[in-house]
């Protein structure tokens, strides 16, 4: 298969970008270079994103631990000691061997990030994943937050699982500057950040969100899956508490002169004190739009 797929391909052709999709997608690389091993080796969060194998569902969740528990161990696979919640919605899918999945490796300090995309097998520290595409994207709509600390004792709280957002919930959404979108296509998933300032993804509903898709790097990977595939996974991290709002549904892309995705929500699930990390506060992209 080559870099893009049918449904990218059509996205493209609608918006005249497929010549420049087409420079852009060289940097698309199979093996995982230097530079980018020494990146995921300082990284304290992975976002992974997977489609459940028993229900078709699409998550996305977040893994963290020390830096190091991500690494580079061959020139195309990534360990990852540990790092996930065993109530986390993907627990199933990280334990069974082939699942294809999509990561993001975003590090707030420096406005960068980089994704790799393969498929994973479970481990006896936690899984490794083998790569199909790796490549990185600029800094776009990212949030800088310069530090953060590792609590050891945060421990994940019971899930609460929901058909629809509670008012809390939405409240959370609205507030949000970034989130992560998990989706997928016939053999591969991917993962992908989308940030904002505050009041970028519009909660329509409480068992609808919308945000304005912005212009990026005309690849249109994740909008690309959503036309061939809406099954979608959304996740909502609180930077300060760890607590994670995980949501699947559909996404459907709405070409608009304001270009915008509409996503129905089929599950919510929160998980407390998810993740063990307390980032500083955030320093919005220059890129951001202003909201209406």
């Amino acid at each position: 298969m080559g870099v893009y797929h049918e449904g990218s391909l059509a996205v493209q052709d609608r918006l005249g970008v497929r010549d420049l999709a087409a420079h852009v997608g060289r940097s698309i690389g199979e093996g995982i270079k230097p530079v980018a091993a020494a990146f995921l080796e300082v990284q304290p969060l992975l976002v992974i994103g997977a489609a459940d194998p028993a229900t078709g569902a699409v998550w996305a969740a977040p893994l963290a631990g020390e830096p190091g528990f991500v690494r580079a161990t061959g020139p195309r696979q990534v360990s990852v000691a540990g790092g996930g919640s065993p109530a986390a919605p993907l627990a199933a899918a990280l334990t069974t061997e082939g699942t294809p999945v999509g990561t993001i490796a975003l590090d707030p300090r420096t406005r960068r990030r980089m994704r790799l995309n393969g498929h994973a097998r479970p481990t006896p520290r936690g899984l490794a994943i083998e790569a199909d595409r790796v490549f990185a994207n600029c800094p776009k709509y990212l949030q800088r937050r310069e530090t953060y600390e590792i609590l050891s004792d945060r421990a994940p709280g019971e899930p609460r699982r929901s058909a629809e957002l509670t008012e809390e919930q939405a409240a959370f959404v609205t507030a949000a500057d970034t989130f992560f979108l998990a989706s997928v296509h016939e053999g591969g998933a991917d993962a992908s950040h989308r940030g904002g300032n505050p009041g970028f993804v519009r909660v329509d509903s409480p068992r609808e969100l919308s945000w304005r898709d912005y212009p990026g790097n005309a690849m249109f990977l994740s909008l690309g899956n959503l036309a061939a595939d809406p099954r979608a996974g959304l996740l909502f991290l609180d930077w300060t508490s760890g607590t994670a709002l995980h949501l699947t549904g559909e996404a459907r892309i709405e070409f608009t002169p304001e270009r915008r995705v509409r996503f129905t929500l089929f599950e919510a699930i929160e998980i407390p004190a998810a993740v063990p990390l307390r980032w500083s506060a955030p320093e919005y992209s220059p890129a951001n739009p202003e909201q209406p």
